[in-house]
């Protein structure tokens, strides 16, 4: 299982991507939470669980997992396990700035490969029909 809970919208890191997979955890989950694919209460895998999953060490999930409880998107309970965490009051499911700032990411990550914009435009439409 790659996906946050069983069924539920998978999780992929691209191990050749110049985005350190810590980040690009983060940012798929953080993407997933604010824009209601994975709504609250709903609970993540163990960080072993995803780690294994995912073919990485354990405190690469975990850091990642830090950086959304930091953001409070997430919480983690003893007993209880990590869950989704409600949205802030007032924030809209789609936070413009950080889909700009996940956009600004992207691009930064595809020129460091050597793609020009049409290749990147193609990549992210790829990517959007097979999401």
């Amino acid at each position: 299982m790659t996906g946050p809970a069983r069924g539920g919208p998978a999780v992929r890191v691209d191990t050749t991507s110049p985005v350190p997979p810590y980040e690009q955890i983060r940012a798929q989950l953080s993407a997933l939470i604010t824009t209601g694919r994975l709504p609250e209460g709903e609970r993540l895998p163990p960080v072993r669980q995803l780690a294994a999953d995912l073919g990485l060490a354990a405190g690469t999930v975990a850091r990642a997992y830090r950086e959304l409880e930091a953001a409070s998107l997430i919480h983690t309970r003893r007993g209880a396990g990590t869950r989704v965490a409600p949205l802030p009051a007032g924030a809209s499911p789609l936070d413009q700035e950080q889909l700009a700032a996940l956009a600004g990411q992207f691009v930064t990550a595809a020129r460091s490969l050597g793609a020009d914009d049409a290749a990147a435009l193609r990549a992210v439409r790829e990517a959007l029909d097979h999401v």
